[in-house]
């Protein structure tokens, strides 16, 4: 053990260099003990007295202050009050004059700087060497040595520049001000790598001390130093933090709306009032801030807080740890009395089947009854679609194993062609029963609003456009005069239209749609049709690749962004669409694009022309609220040829979004719907995603105030001069969509082998009634054991869109149900196997009405499982009433599954219920003696893995959270006793993997 104390009293050279040398190889080797031990020793300020000493010598002999230094720099960087010692042997000043004395000697210099840097690190020390004028000094030190002597600059002045600026700012106000402007400028000209370290080490302190950029740099000077610098590439690191500083220059300015609240809202019945909208803590709107590490230097944290299908993977303290509560217990939230009524939605547990044997009495009037409704091409229901895949062997396996129909020589099924078109030969009594009952309820509907059925109409179509007029009246386009305020009436170009349909869309028909449509009770009372939704649409006939995204179009728009602030004569700034102010609005000006959004789910609440081919739009909230703005639908006309068309949708919510990465918005073409080529497709070029400069304000927020926003922005150019077109978030799927499919499956299904039924499950806030589909396969015969193991067969419990936004959950199960009543034997087994219970559409009024998350009354309806309310609530109530009923008869489903959309991640995947995952995950010791699990949650998964290209099984997650205690999935698996209760999740961007990956690449 080395006594270091008599080292700082001796005034002999040799001992001094021996004492110096002892412990310059002691510290160098073995681990960090040492080190403390010599500190715990009193050795700093033994080296920091002996500093002092060498320095006074004149001159300072460097062989005996380098090796001091060096000392001091290691073992400065082990001793936690290393600043305190420095300051109270003055330290700082005896080091910052060995600084001035060396500028021109980089050995000596450099030794200085590292024993500064520690210094530094102390918030009080870095405030003296601040105050002592260390910024210019350092400022001198970096533009000499920024060519030679590069690892003296950027080892050890930059650090040290860096912490000096993070500790203080009156402390080097002055000099930053001074020295900054020119330097900075220097550094980006000159371009080398060096520069760039230091130049990114100065715009770090700007960016968090942007107080002092006013009186040294301007945005101005900042957005043509970023012009300058775009097509370089070794300057990226410094383009990345510039931009970052623009955007935080640039002022805040409020959401261009008098209030964020919905333009949309209903009154809530009675006294009942609605839970205020779920407001974020402040913090959420403040992690949106700039993250200097994120990959290509722009991209938003991708994080995502408002998500019931988020997975968490940093967020374990939200994990529920109270084995109680995650423990089963069955229990019910309202009078047992009650259940009773869900009897009636159970007619299959006792079903009377005397018309397997005879024929109804009813069936001549029944036929007589279906005259209202609709005609319709019978379509034919094949087998699924069925591409190839490396598990086609395992699935046909599986279906021979569990007893396919020995007729069926090869499981391969052929692709669907839907221009196939066969007449069904089975017996039609129960479908003329079921055709009927729909005509009734369409009947009811127009007894209800009988001028419903008179004002509901396609938008107008842009009569005075040549192709329009070529394609309706070839043979007098001249002597057209079309009324262009005039509404297109339905005696002449809807007939025209219909004629002209080709009715080659699967599972679709206009005539069904209006009739749907008629019944429809909106809060705006929609008077116009959405033509892609009356229309139809056909699959595109390819796959479409994810968008390849060049480098940096985030810093190319957030610096068009800043221009409007530098050059406010180029903005427009005409509101050309607006819900709240229809007269302010000014769609007729000459060259100006026209913006309409009052249809069936259709959200756009104002769209504003900043430059001539450039549009700011505002999304509507969800009906009575002030918050989640993700979905839109809208239709646009009065567009050029081959001009790119820019969008700003400005007030976003999530902090990330899918449109980072490949993902396009949907658009449709009239044109070429009417051409024969009636499809949605991928659109938009130069797509990103990112935080903007809009706020809500306290009165237009209406004491929500500290939210941010974010701007998506695309570009389009349109394929048609004077077209109409429809863009949207994703594929629109609307609830007269789901009706009128409905009324098609229940005509075209086999009445001898599908078992359907139709119910009412309830009528919604809003008045639309809320469908529930029971699915099964009919007994082979009246005997005994084939009308018991009918009665028997367990529950399959599967509902969708409970967020109207999520319009990918609809798709979904609209594949469900096409799969589930069709020909193919794997849905014939699964019906003879299974009893399914459907709720295609949980929040039909939120759909109708544009929302994203919320019903209309303005809650979000997968957070009210625990304890809805059966006036504000009534699909929810009822549903869970449906599940407490059949939990009580002893038949809680064997599968009860949610399907949702998500907008962060690809493919296909569930979350799941797991006690022991949960508590695995959260760090707590399980006693699996005590514990018991039945691990049959994660079959299903499974299976799905190997026969779904699109699933990933390592996307799954069974983690049950205490912020998700009121979710649907939670609920039924706590409640109900049901251990595969599932939330299955379908992205909006496409999938990453497997047969039905879409490549894509970033330039």
């Amino acid at each position: 053990k080395f006594d270091v104390f008599p080292f700082q009293s001796s005034c002999d050279k040799d001992v001094i260099l021996n004492i110096l040398s002892v412990l310059t190889d002691l510290l160098s080797l073995g681990t960090g003990r040492r080190i403390h031990y010599v500190i715990s020793k009193g050795g700093s300020e033994a080296l920091l007295r002996a500093l002092a000493t060498a320095a006074r010598t004149e001159p300072p002999d460097p062989s005996t202050i380098l090796p001091l230094l060096r000392l001091l720099a290691r073992v400065g960087q082990r001793d936690k009050k290393f600043g305190l010692k420095v300051q109270k042997a003055e330290a700082t000043d005896i080091i910052l004059s060995l600084v001035r004395r060396n500028l021109g000697h980089h050995l000596h210099l450099t030794h200085c700087l590292w024993v500064l840097r520690v210094c530094a690190s102390n918030v009080t020390t870095g405030t003296t060497l601040g105050i002592s004028g260390a910024m210019e000094l350092l400022f001198k030190v970096i533009t000499p040595y920024s060519k030679r002597h590069v690892r003296t600059v950027s080892l050890s002045a930059l650090p040290l520049i860096y912490l000096i600026l993070l500790t203080t700012v009156k402390a080097c106000n002055g000099a930053f001000s001074v020295g900054y402007p020119s330097l900075l400028g220097h550094i980006i000209q000159a371009g080398s790598t060096i520069y760039v370290v230091i130049s990114v080490s100065l715009l770090v302190f700007v960016q968090t001390r942007l107080k002092l950029l006013l009186g040294c740099l301007n945005a101005v000077q900042l957005c043509c130093l970023l012009e300058d610098c775009l097509s370089c590439k070794n300057l990226d690191p410094v383009i990345a933090t510039v931009t970052q500083i623009l955007r935080k220059c640039y002022p805040k300015e409020p959401l261009p709306v008098v209030t964020v609240r919905s333009s949309y809202s209903f009154p809530l019945p009675g006294n009942a009032k609605a839970e205020p909208p779920c407001e974020e803590p402040e913090g959420k709107w403040l992690k949106g801030d700039f993250c200097f590490c994120e990959s290509d230097g722009e991209e938003e944290a991708e994080k995502d807080l408002d998500n019931e299908d988020v997975e968490s993977k940093e967020e374990d303290y939200d994990l529920e740890t109270d084995v109680n509560k995650l423990r089963s217990r069955p229990g019910l939230d309202r009078p047992e009395e009650e259940l009773g009524q869900y009897e009636a939605m159970c007619p299959e547990l006792s079903q009377n089947f005397q018309e397997l044997e005879s024929e109804s009495e009813e069936e001549k009037s029944l036929e007589d009854r279906t005259e209202s409704l609709p005609s319709t091409p019978s379509h034919f229901i094949p087998s699924a679609t069925f591409v190839k895949h490396p598990n086609y062997r395992w699935r046909k396996e599986c279906v021979t194993e569990m007893g396919s129909d020995p007729g069926e020589k090869d499981f391969k099924v052929p692709l669907q062609s839907w221009a196939k078109k066969e007449k069904c030969t089975w017996d039609q009594t129960d479908e003329k029963r079921d055709i009927a009952e729909s005509a009734q309820d369409a009947d009811s509907c127009e007894e209800e609003n009988p001028a419903r059925s008179h004002v509901l109409t396609l938008h107008p179509l842009p009569k005075d456009a040549a192709w329009y007029k070529k394609m309706f009246y070839p043979e007098s386009e001249a002597s057209i005069n079309p009324n262009p305020g005039g509404r297109l009436e339905s005696s002449d170009i809807v007939t025209n239209l219909l004629e002209k349909h080709q009715e080659d869309i699967p599972f679709h028909s206009p005539r069904f749609y209006i009739a749907r449509a008629k019944c429809v009770k909106s809060i705006p009372d929609y008077k116009d049709l959405a033509f892609p939704d009356f229309w139809g649409h056909q699959p595109p006939p390819y796959s479409t690749p994810m968008l390849e995204r060049k480098s940096g179009v985030q810093r190319e728009k957030v610096l068009d962004d800043v221009r409007r602030l530098i050059q406010p004569g180029d903005v427009i700034g005409r509101t050309v669409f607006d819900l709240d102010e229809p007269r302010h609005s000014s769609p007729s000006t000459p060259g100006c694009l026209t913006f309409f959004s009052k249809f069936e789910s259709g959200n756009l609440r104002k769209a504003i022309q900043v430059r001539e081919f450039e549009y700011d739009l505002i999304m509507n909230a969800d009906v009575n609220g002030n918050q989640h703005h993700q979905w839109f639908y809208f239709e646009v006309r009065d567009m050029k040829l081959a001009v790119p068309y820019r969008f700003n949708i400005i007030n976003c919510e999530k902090f990330n979004s899918q449109f980072n990465y490949g993902m396009q918005l949907v658009m449709y073409s009239v044109k070429e719907a009417l051409q024969g080529k009636p499809r949605w497709l991928r659109a938009g070029h130069d797509i990103c995603y990112y935080k903007n400069h809009y706020y809500c304000s306290a009165a237009a927020g209406e004491g929500m105030r500290g939210k941010c926003y974010y701007t998506l922005t695309f570009s389009i150019k349109f394929p048609h001069k004077d077209d109409v077109c429809y863009l949207a978030y994703h594929y629109p799927y609307t609830y007269s969509t789901m009706m009128s499919h409905l009324d098609i499956l229940e005509q075209n299904r086999n009445p001898k082998k599908v078992y359907w039924r139709q119910q009412m499950l309830c009528q919604t806030l809003g008045g639309s009634p809320c469908p529930l589909l029971t699915i099964t396969a009919m007994p082979e015969s009246k005997k005994r054991d084939d009308l018991e193991q009918f009665y028997n067969r367990p529950y399959v419990f599967l509902m969708a869109r409970v967020h109207p936004g999520e319009s990918n959950a609809s798709w979904v199960m609209k594949g469900t149900l096409e799969f589930l009543v069709s020909s193919d034997p794997i849905a014939d087994l699964l019906r003879k196997c299974f009893i399914f219970k459907i709720v295609p559409m949980l929040n039909p009024d939120g759909v109708i009405n544009g929302n994203h998350r919320c019903s209309l009354s303005g809650d979000d309806l997968n957070r009210q499982w625990l304890t809805p309310n059966s006036q504000l609530h009534p699909t929810i109530y009822h549903a869970k009433g449906l599940l407490y009923y059949l939990r009580n008869i002893g038949r809680a489903p064997l599968v009860f599954c949610d399907y949702h959309g998500h907008s962060q991640k690809k493919n296909v995947f569930l979350y799941g219920c797991s006690i022991k995952e949960t508590l695995w995950q959260a760090g707590c010791m399980v006693d699996t003696a005590v514990i018991t699990e039945d691990v049959g949650y994660r079959t299903l998964p499974k299976i799905l893995d190997k026969v779904a290209p699109a699933f990933v099984m390592n996307s799954c997650s069974f983690l049950v959270e205490k912020s998700r205690e009121s979710t649907a999935r939670v609920v039924v698996w706590k409640e109900m006793g049901v251990l595969r209760s599932y939330t299955m999740e379908s992205t909006y961007g496409g999938c990453s993997h497997g047969l039905y990956k879409v490549s894509k690449s970033f330039k």
